[in-house]
């Protein structure tokens, strides 16, 4: 069976040692900036403790203060015994940490990392002994609109749909301790028609000898399915698994929203009969790809019925409260009888997931965007997004990458060619890595290169939508600016070209509460009328044979936006039964 560790932090390479290292930190607000000049990292006095991984601004923190505060510092002990650090390496991970973070350990300057949203690591070896060990960290963040921050706010106050800021550790700190021959990345690529499984492997070691050997054992449930031996001979190692088995049917388990089904493999590096390091994982074979004005999955035409996820919470902004909170927000959307969700301008925990390989939920993987064009945003958009990219590779239930949102970071993109080179760029870097998957480059307006046209629409008539789009496709889908949509699905220099068409952003249906929130549109009085205006717009969207998919907005209020189907507590706020009648409905 996959091995499953309940509330470790990287579901898909894991090994059985390690710590978390959530929980109470030492903090302290550095407004003058002057801890590094003072050493702080040498002598630290806090002001008060922080719970881990919650961020000041929120309740969960302990704190509370939503206050702009650009530098912070955070301080642990660490204890460790002599044997583990003879054996091994010890690896400090952080999952997310917003926006520059620099790490002492025992004073000594482990290193920094710029970036808010993915997994970085340091190598802290040589900077350890047995016993007590003191971890400092500070984080600095700023209202810099060229840095990727997504929905985080870039004024004092909340406005329009920015929230409040998310600044310093916001996902788990862990330690890891390391075999010193060890694996550092498996890329995993399933090979659907061909019934491989393609493996790119990263082995770290001082030498490689002939005797250096790599196992890989593929099972399902009880069922071993291959296992293969491979002469590690170099850093790299690549090859190509048959994963074909006369125990099934069809021969292969496909992955899909209707049968989630996954393999489990172990990597093991073998020397002279002894097992130098052991990780496990797993994997999905499904193939996606676009034919025509069609997305297939595994051969099959998919409709995505979509809803668009944020992931905030009330007491933990973008971080979630628990594991639990991922996996009731997966079940719930379920319920409303969804089989995908946009993953709105946010990383998500990874084991988020985890939980959307395991149950059968489609994801797009957005990235969080900056809100001003430069040299700098680019060098710093373009690095987060590839490792981005890079992190969550593996996971069979991101189908689409979404790198771009409605113009933001690239607001000239209608008509400036420096804006529409970034975004061709970004695309082929994408495809570099990834030549499977469907890109979407500028989600929602003007398009330059992309696989899918997507478009937001937030029209509440339903009759009104359905004439409009059967009656002007070609007018809708050209440069120019059309009806109510204020932005043209095409940039200037750039047509449609047959690709496939997703409504990704309607609906956004807010209930009347004495103005305070927002929705889209004008807001409805009693559920009936949610119902109704839901089922009105949802059946008129469907009723358009070009259209293959849509998404509604949105799972859960958020803050001071009110359309979600529900609150913040995760409370619906209509029968959800009746979302998924009008979704499931032919």
């Amino acid at each position: 069976m996959r091995s499953y560790i309940k509330n470790y932090p990287r579901p898909q390479f894991v090994r059985d040692s390690w710590v978390n290292l959530n929980g109470s930190w030492d903090f302290a607000f550095d407004d003058k900036n002057c801890g590094e000049d003072e050493k702080w990292y040498m002598e630290f006095k806090p002001d008060t403790k922080i719970q881990v991984p919650f961020t000041y601004e929120t309740k969960l923190s302990g704190i509370q203060d939503e206050k702009k505060h650009e530098n912070i510092w955070y301080k642990r002990i660490i204890s460790l015994s002599e044997k583990e650090l003879l054996s091994n390496k010890i690896m400090l991970h952080f999952e997310g940490s917003d926006y520059i973070t620099k790490v002492w350990v025992n004073g000594s300057f482990a290193g920094v990392h710029t970036g808010g949203y993915v997994r970085f690591t340091f190598d802290i070896t040589k900077f350890v002994t047995p016993g007590e060990n003191t971890v400092v960290v500070k984080a600095e963040d700023t209202f810099d609109r060229q840095q990727p921050r997504g929905k985080q706010r870039w004024m004092p106050d909340n406005f329009g749909c920015w929230y409040v800021q998310t600044t310093g550790i916001w996902k788990t700190v862990w330690l890891e301790y390391v075999p010193k021959v060890s694996l550092t990345k498996v890329k995993m690529t399933p090979l659907l028609t061909e019934g491989l499984l393609d493996l790119e492997f990263e082995v770290n070691t001082l030498e490689f000898k002939p005797d250096l050997l790599l196992e890989v054992t593929i099972s399902f449930g009880e069922n071993l399915i291959n296992r293969e031996l491979l002469s590690v001979l170099d850093k790299n190692v690549l090859t190509k698994i048959n994963v074909y088995s006369k125990t099934f049917d069809w021969g292969i388990k496909t992955w899909s929203p209707d049968h989630p089904d996954l393999y489990d493999i172990c990597f093991r590096l073998i020397q002279n009969g002894e097992v130098l390091d052991e990780v496990a994982s797993y994997f999905g074979m499904r193939e996606i790809r676009i034919e025509n004005t069609n997305i297939l999955l595994n051969g099959e035409p998919l409709y995505q019925r979509l809803i668009l996820d944020q992931g905030y919470w009330k007491d933990s902004h973008l971080t979630p409260p628990d594991e639990e909170a991922l996996i009731e927000d997966i079940d719930k959307i379920h319920q409303l009888g969804y089989n995908g969700l946009r993953k709105h301008q946010k990383v998500e925990d990874e084991r988020f997931l985890y939980w959307c390989d395991v149950k059968g939920m489609l994801v797009w993987s957005e990235v969080p965007a900056s809100y001003q064009f430069s040299d700098y945003a680019i060098h710093q958009f373009t690095k987060e997004w590839m490792d981005i990219v890079v992190q969550n590779y593996n996971h069979p239930c991101i189908i689409t990458w979404t790198p771009f949102n409605e113009s933001w970071g690239i607001p000239q993109v209608e008509v400036n060619t420096m804006h529409q080179h970034f975004t061709e760029a970004i695309y082929y870097l994408t495809k570099s890595i990834d030549k499977f998957r469907p890109v979407i480059v500028n989600d929602g307006w003007e398009h330059t290169i992309s696989d899918i046209i997507t478009l937001h629409d937030y029209e509440e008539e339903g009759e009104v939508f359905y004439n409009r789009y059967i009656n002007h496709k070609e007018a809708i889908l050209s440069t120019e600016i059309y009806h109510s949509r204020h932005k043209s699905a095409m940039a200037n220099g750039y047509e449609y070209k047959g690709q496939p068409i997703i409504i990704s952003e309607y609906g956004g249906i807010a209930f009347n509460n004495d103005d305070s929130g927002w929705g889209y549109g004008n807001k409805v009085n009693t559920e009936e009328d949610f119902i109704r205006r839901f089922d009105n717009i949802t059946t008129a969207l469907k009723r358009v044979p070009f259209i293959c998919g849509y998404c509604y907005t949105q799972v859960s209020d958020v803050q001071q936006e009110i359309n979600g189907l529900m609150d913040m507590d995760r409370n619906f706020k209509v029968n959800p039964d009746e979302i998924r009648k009008v979704n499931l409905k032919k």
